[in-house]
């Protein structure tokens, strides 16, 4: 069977990618492209007919009118469906091709592959997807019916990078418009039930992001307060929780602030719901990003999209760095008149978040229960006098009473 022949005939797809592309080129020894495939397999973790999931991998990450109206949910109708059906015939075609005919002594192993290892999370979560949209087209009986699975899928994940990943890291340079998110390929496994206390913070988070995903009405979020008192493993929990939904998580850093407009005019007219991380956001008196971030969040002409919100931590209430002197309109020491409208500007930029969430460092009775649970989720059997006593011993010597301070203590025994 001619592989040229049939991805010649595809006008929206491009399937001749990787594998398949050497395959077609017909330049390369099978061994070759067999490796490729049990390569894919170990990056990804996927186990059973590795061709059949690389050609639903190339499904899936092809973005085209076709696939990106399946994940908007809007049925496409006219000539867009005549030549999806038509690509998507094709690509059928391809998948079910002969894999003894293609791949000669070596296809039982690429017919019937064993992954056995670890993997990261997030890789192997991406590969759970593709094996679905694998098998359903496994069990598709004809064309219509394998067409009807591929939309179907796009419908539920979408198509892309964001399809397979759920956390990316924006990447730009400096002085460039050019930006790119690159995905973040090991993420921890979090729940929101993982942080020990903070049950009406968590609340106040988890009732803001649900509101979001529903498509309601939500505020951006300030989470503040010591370090090491659980604000990022909130936000690393609301991603590993709500996923499934369409939630995805962007890492921003401050000095890409500039880069923010370009970044969420790539993301709005997508069918998911963004999440700018900002993490340990504070300024000092002569960094001046914070006035193009107010913008930003609120203030530009330019309405925010209704699928982004801004999470951002921060030791520092107020973010920017204060001084006794900025209440001080007497000052006659520099040239500024009104020392207060300093004030009045710095104080405006948190007053953008539409939520602020406050998490204080645990008193002494809340840190040892801290520690209590956690022991009790990793077996420890110790007598209860000697665990707090040994667990405050560790928080003197270390950054005081915190979770992250009673994680590491656990960690240590």
């Amino acid at each position: 069977m001619n592989i040229r022949e049939i991805i010649d005939d595809c006008i929206l797809y491009d399937p001749c990618r990787g594998a398949v592309k050497d395959l077609a080129d017909g330049n390369v020894n099978v061994g070759r492209v067999a490796g490729e495939l049990l390569d894919f397999a170990a990056e990804y973790g996927v186990t059973g007919n590795l061709w059949h999931h690389y050609v639903a991998f190339l499904l899936a990450t092809d973005e085209n009118a076709f696939s990106l109206a399946c994940e908007r949910r809007t049925a496409p109708e006219g000539s867009l469906k005549d030549v999806a059906a038509n690509d998507l015939k094709a690509i059928f075609e391809l998948f079910s091709i002969d894999l003894v005919e293609l791949f000669g002594k070596f296809a039982p192993a690429i017919s019937d592959y064993t992954y056995v290892g670890g993997g990261k999370r997030s890789r192997t979560s991406a590969g759970a997807r593709v094996s679905l949209l694998s098998k359903a087209l496994e069990s598709a009986n004809d064309d219509a019916a394998a067409i009807d699975a591929i939309a179907d899928w796009y419908s539920i994940y979408g198509v892309g990078e964001y399809a397979l990943y759920d956390a990316f890291r924006l990447i730009s340079s400096s002085g460039s418009t050019e930006i790119d998110l690159q995905h973040i390929t090991d993420t921890e496994t979090k729940k929101l039930s993982d942080l020990v206390g903070y049950e009406s913070q968590k609340k106040q988070l988890l009732d803001n992001t649900l509101a979001f995903l529903d498509g309601n009405s939500a505020n951006n979020v300030l989470l503040y307060g010591d370090g090491g008192t659980g604000k990022s493993s909130s936000i690393k929990a609301l991603m590993c929780e709500y996923a499934e939904r369409g939630l995805r998580v962007i890492e921003v850093f401050k000095h890409q602030f500039t880069s923010i407009s370009q970044l969420i005019a790539k993301i709005k007219d997508r069918n998911y719901r963004f999440i700018l991380y900002l993490d340990d956001l504070s300024f000092e008196e002569f960094e001046i990003e914070y006035k193009y971030f107010k913008a930003i969040i609120e203030g530009g002409l330019e309405c925010r999209p209704s699928n982004v919100l801004i999470y951002a931590t921060s030791n520092r209430r107020h973010l920017i760095k204060e001084n006794f002197s900025d209440r001080n309109d007497m000052r006659v020491d520099d040239d500024e008149v009104h020392r207060s409208d300093t004030l009045a500007e710095k104080l405006s930029l948190v007053a953008r978040f539409g939520l602020t969430i406050y998490y204080p460092s645990p008193d002494q009775q809340q840190y040892l229960e801290i520690v209590r649970r956690l022991a009790a989720r990793k077996g420890i059997n110790m007598p209860d006098d000697e665990l707090c006593r040994r667990a405050l011993q560790w928080q003197m010597r270390g950054s005081g009473k915190s979770g992250r301070t009673a994680t590491q203590f656990i960690a240590s025994l």
